[in-house]
């Protein structure tokens, strides 16, 4: 993969992940107060980010990469677990014995 084609995908990363940031921030906290943006603003974040999925998902037909994500809530219950495995400490006495 190409330096170019790295950093393109870097910067729509951080985009995407930058207006995520920005609609989160302006989303009023409690229900029915109005928000902080315009909704035409609103509306240009939406083309925004759907351009930047379309790109992300070009950028990744032309290197054969299937993409599998798909947005998750934050109360949708978890599908895996992540465990995780690490070598157990030795004591005093396993050290005399070698």
């Amino acid at each position: 993969m190409s330096d170019e084609l790295r950093a393109e995908q870097r910067i729509m990363i951080m985009m995407r992940k930058t207006l995520g940031k920005v609609v989160r921030d302006t989303t009023p906290s409690t229900p029915g107060l109005s928000r902080l943006i315009a909704d035409d603003t609103v509306e240009d974040i939406r083309q925004c980010l759907k351009m930047i999925s379309e790109r992300e998902r070009e950028l990744a037909d032309g290197l054969g990469i299937e993409v599998k994500e798909r947005p998750r809530y934050a109360d949708e219950p978890r599908t895996s677990n992540v465990v995780s495995f690490s070598h157990p400490k030795q004591d005093a006495t396993d050290k005399e014995e070698k």
